[in-house]
């Protein structure tokens, strides 16, 4: 019997996992999950020697089961291959005493690739269901996703000219570094879109979730474009789940290189802002790997760190654009999954934190359940000024360079104390060369005016190459100049949609 999907918020409608990835977001508002998970365990002590790929059919297995072996191995071995850089996929470096786990190989230098390179061959094995009503009478798919500076691009390199595909990306105008702007705007592909919106990542991803809930405009693009919405977010558990998988890469290396020893624990510190990626770390825990902590490390939008030592959730608070744009949020989604799990699958009560969020804008966890969450997770959080001293200082101790989101992590390194005796893991999430300015100022060097001449002069400074993604920027025209208000969203949708049927 095929394990069955269904929202955080109600366990009325089942799904198969193809139909979750298809569909990206519930019909209630809720995030797909699994009841099953945990229940198949991956056999770790198999695993050093194996490489990436045979990881990922192990672990992808386990977490998409109506996806025969034959289909997954046909989605990864188009997904990781020569589009990365290292052989190793996600290689891990030792740094001192502790490890960093390099996320950034991949076509966009940013650890959304992992993911976005393998979640469009994912849909490309999905069908339409049966028409039950207008709005299932649809032969093609648009990607919507916000993005606070990673997705948006890695999002769009995956989708680019996929058949009966389009993918519209909106990124808060202002708010995002030169470099992940210039990386979506000059995006190629007759199925893409890229739109500035006037407000901030919450603003432009709250937007879309309602553009998701929107039944009538559902109706329409059914029946004036043939068309369907889903996410390439991690709303989305096609997105989430291959991020599992360099948990059990990490963890693989280590036992290889005799670090560990088969079942010794090992800390994960997650710089983290829509809770995607250290969640995975969780469905890691949950199917057998040995994690001591996970520890998520934020910037000064600390809404997670508040959460977990007090109990409450509070997005009424400053918004800050930080020189970690990525990670500059307040409303995190996939922690509404954590919650379901740690509550034991409590769907009335997740539907009711849900909803206190949506209506006041915050939300308290019973006392019990946040005695288990911080039974696995812990954090930190580090202010401007610490996340420049944290990319010095790594510089100094390891000579090896950071990114500002990276440096979130690092400083979690010396602020929180960890599993005793357990290996600490940061997971580096991007190329420095993303933020050349914030990290050659933070390495107390002169910035040039242009972020191109940054990348350079980083360059010269650290000896660490420059991707040809990122420098070959600059000799690239921007195909997308629209900026418009979150009002605007749901008629833009509908304008693209149009287009892409033509």
């Amino acid at each position: 019997m095929v394990e069955l999907f269904h929202s955080t918020r109600s366990t009325a409608i089942q799904v198969t996992a193809k139909q979750a990835i298809r569909q990206g977001i519930a019909d209630d508002g809720g995030l797909f999950v699994n009841d099953a998970l945990g229940q198949t365990t991956i056999d770790i002590e198999s695993l050093p020697g194996k490489s990436y790929q045979e990881i990922a059919l192990e672990v992808l297995s386990a977490l998409l089961p109506d996806f025969t072996s034959e289909e997954l191995q046909e989605c990864i071995d188009g997904a990781y291959g020569d589009n990365f850089t290292d052989d190793a996929i996600t290689p891990l470096k030792a740094m001192g005493m502790n490890y960093v786990l390099e996320l950034f190989h991949g076509p966009t230098s940013a650890f959304k690739d992992v993911a976005l390179q393998i979640l469009p061959r994912f849909m490309a094995h999905t069908t339409a269901p049966e028409p039950t009503s207008q709005e299932d009478i649809t032969d093609r798919v648009l990607i919507l996703t916000a993005t606070s500076g990673d997705t948006g691009k890695a999002a769009l390199e995956g989708f680019a000219d996929v058949n009966s595909t389009g993918i519209v990306v909106f990124y808060p105008a202002g708010q995002v570094s030169e470099v992940q702007r210039l990386q979506m705007v000059t995006q190629k592909g007759s199925n893409v879109g890229v739109v500035a919106v006037r407000g901030n990542f919450d603003d432009a991803q709250s937007a879309v979730k309602n553009i998701f809930g929107d039944h009538t405009l559902a109706v329409q693009l059914a029946t004036e474009s043939a068309t369907r919405l889903s996410s390439a977010n991690s709303i989305n558990v096609g997105r989430l789940v291959p991020q599992v998988v360099y948990y059990f890469a990490a963890y693989a290396q280590l036992l290889f290189t005799q670090e560990i020893n088969f079942g010794d624990e090992v800390d994960f510190i997650v710089p983290t802002g829509n809770f995607g990626d250290i969640l995975a770390g969780y469905y890691a825990k949950r199917l057998g790997l040995p994690v001591g902590k996970l520890e998520v490390a934020s910037d000064k939008n600390n809404v997670l760190y508040d959460f977990l030592t007090t109990g409450v959730y509070d997005r009424n608070r400053e918004f800050f654009t930080t020189i970690s744009p990525s990670m500059d949020i307040l409303i995190s989604s996939n922690l509404e999954r954590m919650l379901y799990y740690f509550s034991d699958g409590n769907t009335a009560l997740i539907s009711q934190l849900m909803n206190d969020l949506a209506t006041t804008g915050r939300y308290e966890v019973p006392a019990e359940i946040m005695e288990k969450i911080r039974s696995v997770f812990d954090c930190s959080w580090a202010d401007e000024d610490q996340v420049r001293e944290a990319i010095a200082e790594c510089w100094n101790e390891n000579g090896y360079v950071i990114d500002p989101h990276t440096a979130c992590g690092y400083h979690a390194l010396s602020t929180t104390e960890g599993t005793p005796t357990a290996p600490r893991v940061v997971l580096s999430t991007a190329s420095p060369y993303k933020f050349p300015r914030a990290v050659l100022e933070a390495l107390g060097q002169e910035a040039p005016e242009s972020d191109f001449a940054c990348m350079d002069a980083l360059q010269q400074f650290s000896g660490m190459k420059i991707p040809e993604n990122l420098r070959s920027l600059e000799n690239q025209s921007p195909r997308f100049t629209d900026e418009i208000d979150v009002a605007d969203m749901p008629e833009y949708v509908k304008t693209m949609a149009a287009r892409f049927a033509e």
